[in-house]
């Protein structure tokens, strides 16, 4: 076992993977697997429910020659496409703990050329956590692509997102963000709910069609609501910078399974032998709970929260 201040690392099994390993401060934990990956299986209370998503039918697996769902927490490279999007992640990977900081680095994917890591770092006391997204490019040419950081949430609870600050007509004559559709989208969807400050998606395990859509937001943030508790995610994003699908910072999806809440950063040309980083920050809080869905509640909610 390592130790740094109030923070544990130790090696344990979960969920038919016999090397992972948990990171505890007495008040959350998270589970990273070295069996598979780099991913992130769960974060929640300690003792609570696990607000990732981990797929009944591929936990505990690893060796499939596809790429699979699995579920949790997961860095992939955008834009979304066969080659670079979806190389299977389903080889053991390396774990350094150094500390309380933990590195889950996976061998140089095949296909691609590329690496991925994710460096995973619980405050002391709290619920906070910094997860860095690394892309490496071992190719023996410069990549244009960006960090896109997945969270694969656990049925049944909220998505919710915030739009950059509303004004009026006469303050605001150029665009504030766009509101990106995919194909499949659709509005009429009772899954979604819209405000004037919010856009939330529901989760609903009986509801099959997938729904999509992405945004920019300079203080780029998504959360989940569930079981009267919230988890968040928070991101910088660069209005000066071009990011990928009509330049979103920000992409949720979900589906009969479950709800992902994405981040992404923007495109760069990453040289041979370069990395790129793309970082998030979470927390976790209880005794959370919306009834109305209004921006007075959101408001209420939330903005302590991303104040802080």
């Amino acid at each position: 076992m390592n130790a740094s201040a109030a923070v544990q690392v130790e090696p344990v099994a979960y969920q038919g993977w016999p090397h992972c390993y948990r990171i505890t401060n007495g008040t959350v934990e998270l589970i990273v697997t070295a069996d598979i990956g780099p991913r992130i299986m769960r974060y929640g209370f300690v003792g609570g429910q696990n607000f990732f998503w981990n797929d009944p039918a591929g936990v505990g697996k690893s060796g499939e020659a596809e790429w699979q769902l699995r579920g949790g927490h997961r860095v992939w490279v955008a834009p979304e496409n066969r080659l670079y999007t979806y190389p299977p992640d389903n080889s053991p990977i390396k774990i350094e703990v150094s500390g309380s900081v933990v590195t889950a680095t996976q061998p140089v994917e095949k296909e691609t050329n590329i690496q991925k890591q994710l460096i995973i770092k619980l405050d002391a006391t709290g619920t906070g956590v910094e997860v860095v997204h690394r892309l490496i490019n071992k190719n023996l040419f410069s990549l244009n692509i960006a960090a896109w950081a997945l969270s694969m949430m656990a049925p049944g609870g909220t998505g919710i997102t915030g739009f950059p600050p509303r004004g009026t007509h006469d303050e605001y004559l150029e665009p504030t963000n766009p509101l990106v559709m995919w194909a499949y989208t659709d509005f009429s969807d009772p899954r979604w709910k819209f405000t004037k400050k919010y856009v939330m998606l529901r989760m609903d395990p009986r509801v099959s069609d997938p729904q999509k859509l992405g945004t920019f937001n300079k203080s780029t943030w998504g959360a989940y609501a569930l079981g009267g508790e919230l988890f968040v995610k928070r991101t910088d994003a660069d209005a000066s910078r071009t990011y990928p699908d009509f330049n979103c910072s920000y992409e949720t999806y979900t589906n009969n399974q479950f709800l992902e809440m994405e981040t992404l950063g923007p495109m760069t040309q990453v040289p041979a032998g370069g990395t790129i980083e793309h970082i998030e920050r979470w927390s976790l809080h209880k005794n959370v709970k919306f009834s109305a869905w209004t921006d007075a509640e959101l408001d209420g909610v939330l903005l302590p929260i991303l104040n802080r």
